[in-house]
């Protein structure tokens, strides 16, 4: 059974986010952007979208980008095909941003979907049904508040 709950938003003032965007579901990471710059919004944060083709992509461009920033939102959809390049994608793509997130402390939101169809995706990306963007900016917010409460 599943509980929908919506996390508090931490306060963040001035916190500067990278939204990285895979745009290979054009309509559902837009979506996805929409949340996550509500939740920066309200937040205090200041959000910035850089693109990246695809999923296996966005470890890379956070890599590049981590002394610039102080989070980032990592949105993208990967729908099951006839074939394993699904698993690829979703592992690696996953265990990149994990590797990130612990080895180098970055704070990462994961909001890459994992999906069957693409129906599933359109759900978790709405605002109104899912809001996986403003999850994900929420879950990044978190730990961009936690280092910042740890250096104080």
């Amino acid at each position: 059974m599943r509980t929908d709950h919506k996390a508090p938003t931490p306060r963040v003032p001035g916190a500067r986010i990278a939204i990285i965007a895979a745009r290979y579901y054009t309509d559902v990471v837009d979506a996805m952007i929409e949340g996550a710059r509500a939740a920066i919004a309200e937040a205090g944060g200041e959000a910035h979208v850089i693109e990246v083709p695809g999923a296996f992509e966005t470890p890379a461009a956070i890599a590049h980008l981590a002394d610039r920033y102080d989070g980032f939102v990592a949105l993208g959809c990967v729908v099951r095909g006839e074939t394993t390049h699904y698993d690829y994608v979703c592992g690696e793509s996953a265990r990149g941003l994990m590797d990130l997130s612990i080895r180098d402390k970055v704070a990462i939101g994961y909001g890459i979907l994992t999906v069957e169809t693409l129906a599933q995706a359109e759900v978790r990306a709405d605002r109104a049904r899912g809001d996986k963007g403003g999850e994900a900016a929420r879950a990044c917010l978190t730990i961009v508040a936690l280092a910042r409460a740890l250096r104080a």
